[in-house]
C-alpha cells in the first residue's frame, strides 16, 4: 500500500471516529504501529494532525483551510452564473470566473457571448498570473511578497503587447490596484480585449475574479465604464456572499 493512501486512510479514519491514539489507528487500519507513527508525525508537521490534551491524534486546522478553500472554489461558479449569464446576454461578450490556484489563474465557468470573435479558454485552463484581465486583476490584490515572487520570475510574452519586462509589470498592477479593475490589451492573443475585476473572500484575500472578453476594444476611460459598473455589482455581491466585508470598490492606492 502507498504512503498516499495510507495517509488518506488515517485522515478519513480521525474524521470519522474522532480523537485516537496511535495503536488504536493501527489496529483499525491493520497496519505495523511504527508505520503509523511515523506517518502520522510526518502529517503533524504538515499541521494537517495534532495531538489533543490526552495525547490522541486528530485533524487540525491545515485541513479545514484545505476544504475551505475548495468550497469557496465550488461556490463561486454556482454564486457568479446568474451575473455571468446576464453580463453575456447585455455585452454579447464571453464572461470568465476565474480562481487563483497556485501560480496560476484558473478558468472554473464561462458564458459564451454571440460576438464572433471569442477567446474560448475550455473550463479547467490554466493561465499565468502576468497578463490578462483575470488573472492581473487577482495578482495585484495579493500580498507583495506574492507579487514579488510572480515578478521576479521569467515572463512569458505571448503577444507583443504582453508586458514582459519587471517593472513594467509592477507599475500596471499597481494601476490596478489604484483603480480597483484591469484591462488586458491583446495581452494574450491579438484583437481581443479583456476587463477583470476580483472577488474576494471572508478573510479579504483575493480567490478570483470575473472578466468580460471580446473583439470589442477596452481601454481605461468613459467607454469601458459600463462594463466596470457590471463587474462591479457582481464581483462585489459574490465577494460578500463569500464573507467579504471590506470596502467596496477595493482600490488600493498603495504602491506595490
Amino acid at each position: 500500500m502507498s504512503s498516499v493512501r495510507r495517509a488518506i486512510e488515517v485522515l478519513d479514519l480521525l474524521a470519522r471516529k474522532g480523537a485516537l491514539g496511535v495503536r488504536a489507528v493501527a489496529t483499525h487500519l491493520d497496519l505495523p504501529v511504527g508505520s503509523v507513527h511515523r506517518l502520522l508525525q510526518d502529517l503533524a508537521e504538515e499541521n494537517v494532525v495534532e495531538r489533543n490534551e490526552e495525547g490522541n491524534w486528530r485533524l487540525s486546522y491545515r485541513l479545514l483551510q484545505i476544504t475551505e478553500l475548495q468550497l469557496d472554489n465550488i461556490q463561486l461558479p454556482r454564486l457568479a452564473r446568474p451575473f455571468c449569464e446576464t453580463i453575456a446576454e447585455t455585452t454579447r461578450e464571453t464572461v470568465n470566473v476565474n480562481v487563483l490556484s497556485g501560480p496560476y489563474c484558473v478558468c472554473i465557468d464561462k458564458v459564451r457571448g454571440t460576438e464572433g470573435m471569442q477567446l474560448d479558454f475550455r473550463i479547467g485552463t490554466r493561465s499565468p498570473l502576468h497578463c490578462g484581465g483575470s488573472a492581473k486583476a487577482i495578482l495585484a490584490f495579493q500580498p507583495d511578497s506574492v507579487i514579488d515572487r510572480v515578478v521576479g520570475e521569467k515572463l512569458t510574452g505571448y503577444t507583443p503587447k504582453t508586458i514582459t519586462a519587471p517593472d513594467e509589470l509592477k507599475a500596471e498592477l499597481g494601476r490596478v490596484r489604484g483603480r480597483g479593475y484591469s484591462i488586458d490589451d491583446e495581452e494574450l492573443v491579438m484583437g481581443i480585449w479583456c476587463v477583470g475585476m476580483p472577488i474576494f473572500d471572508r478573510t479579504g484575500k483575493a480567490v478570483g475574479a470575473i472578466s468580460i472578453t471580446g473583439p470589442t476594444h477596452k481601454a481605461v476611460g468613459p467607454d469601458v465604464q459600463p462594463l466596470v459598473d457590471m463587474l462591479a455589482n457582481a464581483c462585489s455581491q459574490v465577494s460578500r456572499t463569500l464573507g467579504y466585508v471590506g470596502a467596496w470598490p477595493p482600490m488600493r492606492p498603495e504602491s506595490i
